[in-house]
Order: structure tokens, then sequence, then C-alpha cells
């Protein structure tokens, strides 16, 4: 083990200056100002109201620290627990209270004193009380005859409606309860849109996201050849944390063989054997704001014909998506264009019966009505190819609203994937159009069974068009075996776990 540990410090310290960069950068950050002029547009919205919000309440367990939930951190820049925020808006003006609960003084020699009201006050001009004092506030406030807004204290956006018991939807559902006449409107669509475009700030923060993301998938690409999923896992994260990523953005992603296949597998704990294809999906938060990157890399450090072909189809099309990326250009002509490619080489390969051919797909779909739904090509490439970024993973983004086109200040990914293996087909319901359908594709299928892959990037549009914040490492494949070649060596005994 003392031998595989200097192995890994050799390779570390090799890397350090192609990561250098990114260390000495700027320390962007988000002042009391923007704090403030984002809830002056809320108030600008809503024109009169109260809004109510809760942040994220004290971790249950000591598995991690405390992290806020990303539309109170958006409004306030109040990072503790147990916190609420309720802002009184009339004819465009807002008044705001942060309310906040003390720590009790014992475990605070745990887990670290809170902020006092001057403090408070000093850092994100907010006025301070105590969280008892909410339940009075609001019912005093209940009379004023002003519409109330509520912010979910969910999770994630993505289990909104799974995370539906949470203490402050439940506060207010007895809040409202009673006081019956009371008009409660959600202030989740308006906040959302708020955030969609990105502040020069946010888009700085975003850009060291990237450019420490970057850094972990290079070091991977550079450390020595893995016997195990959690090997590069490892790597990447390290990676992160060693140049000021808070945590993972997201669960990492290290699927080897047929787990690259499984477009969120996140188990990290399969055998990585020469001659696999790893889809590695991981990226860092830094200062609340995430990247999100991947790429998919050869076990042995080169790609096989087969993995080529998918690869290269699969680059084609990301790069159709960003020639098509401008602003005033519509998302949707970015994800068909990728879309279009990647169908066409899928039916040149025999993966599918043609463009347009369609199958009886795994789930809910009106082939009548909307029959691209059941084209043969969407199990192969299941997702979409875009998603905003931001304080959530997936974010929202301005080409989300309106008339959907791209515009300054949008944050976003560009990731096509294609996933090629007969659990798919096993998957397929028993009909005769899909049985007909395996039978034309099951050798091709063969050919490439258990290649799966994912390229994905980070942009941000600017005025004068796209720019890929995600540049740091490499995405082509002559580009990525070259710098697999000089990748560190395993020495004997470094096997890891289980071997």
């Amino acid at each position: 083990m003392r031998e595989s540990l200097r192995a890994l410090g050799a390779w570390a310290i090799a890397g350090a200056c192609l990561v250098a960069g990114v260390a000495a950068g700027a320390r962007a950050t988000v002042g009391a100002a923007e704090y403030g002029a984002r809830r002056d547009s809320l108030a600008a919205r809503i024109d009169s109201g109260i809004v109510v919000a809760f942040g994220e309440r004290t971790p249950v367990s000591d598995f991690g620290p405390f992290y806020q939930l990303p539309a109170f951190h958006y409004l306030t820049g109040y990072d503790q627990p147990d916190a609420a925020f309720v802002m009184v808006v009339r004819r465009g003006r807002g008044e705001s209270t942060v309310f906040t609960t003390p720590v009790n003084p014992r475990m605070a020699f745990y887990y670290g004193f809170r902020p006092d009201s001057a403090a408070i006050a000093r850092s994100i001009g907010l006025t301070a009380r105590p969280f008892s004092a909410l339940a009075a506030v609001l019912d005093s406030l209940a009379g004023a005859g002003l519409p109330v807004y509520t912010l979910a204290d969910y999770e994630d956006a993505d289990f909104a409606r799974q995370d539906s018991l949470t203490r402050g939807q439940r506060f207010m559902a007895a809040f409202a309860a009673a006081h019956p006449g009371l008009t409660v409107k959600d202030a989740q669509p308006v906040v959302d849109e708020l955030r969609a475009r990105k502040s020069p700030a946010e888009q700085a923060l975003l850009r060291r996201a990237a450019e420490i993301s970057a850094a972990g998938h290079r070091a991977a690409m550079q450390s020595p050849e893995p016997r195990h999923e959690y090997e590069w896992q490892a790597v990447i994260e390290y990676t992160f944390k060693r140049l000021g990523g808070e945590r993972p953005a997201y669960g990492s992603i290290v699927g080897a063989g047929v787990n690259s296949t499984q477009l969120h597998y996140m188990l990290d704990t399969s055998a990585a054997k020469p001659g696999d294809l790893v889809v590695i999906d991981a990226a860092t938060a830094y200062r609340g704001y995430a990247a999100d990157i991947t790429r998919t890399l050869p076990v042995s450090g080169v790609y096989t014909p087969a993995q080529r072909t998918i690869y290269q189809l699969v680059r084609d099309a990301q790069a159709a998506a960003e020639r098509v990326a401008k602003p005033g250009a519509k998302a949707a002509d970015a994800e068909d264009s990728s879309y279009a490619v990647r169908a066409r080489g899928l039916a040149k390969l025999g993966l599918i019966d043609s463009v347009n051919a369609v199958i009886d797909p795994p789930w809910p779909a009106d082939c009548t009505k909307q029959p691209a739904a059941c084209q043969e090509a969407r199990i192969w490439m299941v997702h979409g190819i875009s998603h905003g970024l931001g304080l959530a993973v997936h974010d929202p983004v301005q080409f989300y609203y309106g008339d959907r086109v791209y515009r300054p200040g949008d944050a976003f990914t560009i990731e096509p994937g294609i996933y090629i293996s007969t659990r798919t087909l096993d998957a397929l319901p028993d009909t005769p159009r899909n049985r007909a359908f395996i039978a034309n594709v099951r050798a091709a299928v063969k050919k490439y069974e258990n290649v799966g892959v994912r390229i994905e990037d980070d942009y941000i549009m600017t005025a004068s068009g796209l720019e890929r914040i995600s540049s740091g490492v490499p995405r082509e494949m002559t580009e990525i075996e070259a710098l697999m070649k000089g990748r560190g060596k395993r020495e004997a005994g470094s096997g890891g776990i289980g071997r």
C-alpha cells in the first residue's frame, strides 16, 4: 500500500503544472449589493405581496457539512441552517427580514457558532430576527390583504414532487389553513426565471467551477490505469478538493463496461477491465455554483475500432449543436441538429432500420400523435442534450422560457450520448413491430455491445457568441489517447480492495 501511495503521489506532483493556473485564479464572489438587486427584481415582478421562503435544515447525520438550498441562497446569501426569509412587498418595493435560529452553545463547540444580527447586516444587508418570531409575524401580516408567495424548500427541483413533506411546506399548509381567506401563490416560477440569466459574478464562479472540474478529468486521464471504477472517482474528487472545489456538484458517475450504458450509474464499485469504455460524468461545485462535465475514456488508453465509431458519432453530434448555438437561435434547433447527426449514423451502422422508423417504446407514448417519441433511434439516445447550470446542476436557463432562444447570460451544457446494450432490446415490449426491429439490429448491437458514450461540456452564451468554459480538458480521441499515453504506471501490489 505504501508503494501504491508513492505512485499516486508521483503523478499528482507531475500534474501540478497543468492545474496551477486554476489554483492561482481570481476569487470571484457575489456581494451583498447583488443579493439586494435580486430581491428588488423579485419585488418588481410581484408588485405587492408577502414572500416566504425556508432554508435547509441542520443535517441529521455527520456524513457531510451543511449546504444551503439554491433558491434561498440566491435571494439571501445566508448560508446557515434553520432559517426563513420574509419580504413584504408593496407597489414593487420590498422590506426583507431573515429569521435565524441560534445554535445551542454546547453544540456550537462541535459545529461552529452562527453569525449574530449585526454580522448578518454587515455581510448580506438583511435585518435578522429570531426564528421563533416567524409564526407571530406572519399571523400579523395575514390580515394585510396581500397575497402570499411561497418558495418551497425542496432539496432539488428534479425531485420536487417526491419532496413534499418539508418543514416549509408543512408550515405554510398549516398557516394557510389557519387563515382560510388567504391567497397563496407559488413564487418558484418567478424566482426560477430570475435565476435563468447569470450575472457577470455568477459567470465568473461558473468558469472557476468548470476549470477545476476540467483539471479533475485531466488528472484521471494521467493517473495509473484503474482496476476499479472508484480509483478514477478518487483521483477526480481529490483534484476537485485540492483546487478549492466545495464538493462534487452531484454524485460522480464512473461507469465501466455495461455500466457505461446506465445514464446515472453512481455506485462506482465495479471492476474496470482493459477493453472497457468508461463514462466519467463528474464535476465540482465552487461557492455553490455547479459545473457538469463528461468524458468517455478507454481503460487501456486506446479506443477500439467499435468504440471509435460510436465516440466520433457523438462528438460530431456535439459539434453540430455547437454550430447552431448562437444568440437568438432556438435551443430546439441545436437539439434537432444533434439528434439528426446521431440518427443518420445509427442507421448507417445498422443499429436502427432508418432515421424515421418507429417501434413500440418501453415508455408511455402516443405514436400517432407524437411519432418522434417512438422513433427507433430514441432508445439508443434517451436523454436531451442540454440543461442550465448555476446554483443547481440542473438550473433554470433563459431558453426554457418565452420564445426559447439563446440569450447572453445563459449557462448550460451540450451533452449528446449514445448507449448500446442488449439490455435495451430486452426492455422493449413484446410486439410484432419490436420483434422485427430486434431481429434486424441484433447483430449490430452485439458488435457495439456495452459501448456507452457521452461527451458533455459547459458553456456561457455571450453577446458575441458561444464560450466553452470547460475547454481545459481534451475531448478529441487523439488528444485523449496522447494524454493517457504518458500516464503514471501502476506499481506491483496496488491492485486495490478485493484484488
